[in-house]
């Protein structure tokens, strides 16, 4: 048996950037797919309006069934080569089709809920684990309160208690995608690539400012340059 050697920085450039954006429903998360390199949507939301300007290629995901072959066919199949990007908007909603199936087969909610943890978890890395491309998640937005200490901070949400907790820990790159008012009075959207005591976020390239443009190809662009 050979061993395979490479090196943390060509390893890293030939895996892509995971990301996983949340944020309040209409900032932005949805259109911020057309800011990716190359990308094709896998979309479990009605909401494409967003994005009718931009002629991007989706994927309807409708079922578990639908979800597992997306993979598949991201994995296997020579049309999806020429795409950079893969993104699902998104997760949170993804997450419901897979609890809406998981209740149809079980009766016990307790079991259809620890279902969908064990059934999104393997989704989720096997999206993330996709070899040679930008993968960008999204996600809603949900307070979650601190039992010990009563603080609230805000960050990605799934169905149930237990999940969207979990999420951040999955990633390298979580940003939160928001909205903030300039001096002139002009709204302007953002990326927050750090946490504070409202907001959970990470960067684990270390490349990123607190702040950045809502520009993955940019955001790519400047993690690599980092490496």
């Amino acid at each position: 048996m050979s061993l395979r050697f490479t090196t943390t920085a060509v390893a890293s450039q030939n895996h892509g950037v995971k990301v996983l954006v949340y944020g309040d429903a209409g900032v932005g998360k949805t259109v911020l797919c057309s800011t990716a390199p190359s990308p094709v949507i896998l979309s479990a939301e009605a909401g494409l309006l967003s994005l009718r300007k931009f002629n991007i290629p989706v994927i309807e995901i409708r079922t578990v069934a639908d979800l597992n072959e997306a993979h598949q066919w991201c994995m296997l199949s020579r049309e999806a080569q020429q795409f950079q990007t893969v993104c699902l908007d998104s997760v949170s909603e993804i997450g419901e089709t897979v609890l809406a199936d998981a209740k149809s087969r079980v009766r016990d909610p307790r079991q259809a809920y620890g279902e969908l943890i064990s059934s999104m978890e393997t989704v989720i890395k096997l999206y993330r684990d996709l070899p040679g491309k930008h993968v960008y998640f999204s996600a809603k937005m949900e307070p979650q309160k601190d039992e010990l200490t009563g603080v609230v901070k805000y960050m990605p949400s799934m169905p149930g208690s237990k999940l969207g907790p979990k999420l951040p820990f999955l990633f390298d790159e979580v940003f939160r995608i928001g909205i903030n008012k300039a001096q002139s009075g002009e709204l302007y959207r953002f990326l927050q690539t750090q946490p504070d005591m409202q907001y959970s976020a990470k960067d684990r390239s270390g490349a990123l400012a607190f702040m950045e443009p809502p520009d993955l190809t940019s955001v790519f662009t400047k993690i690599f340059k980092g490496v």
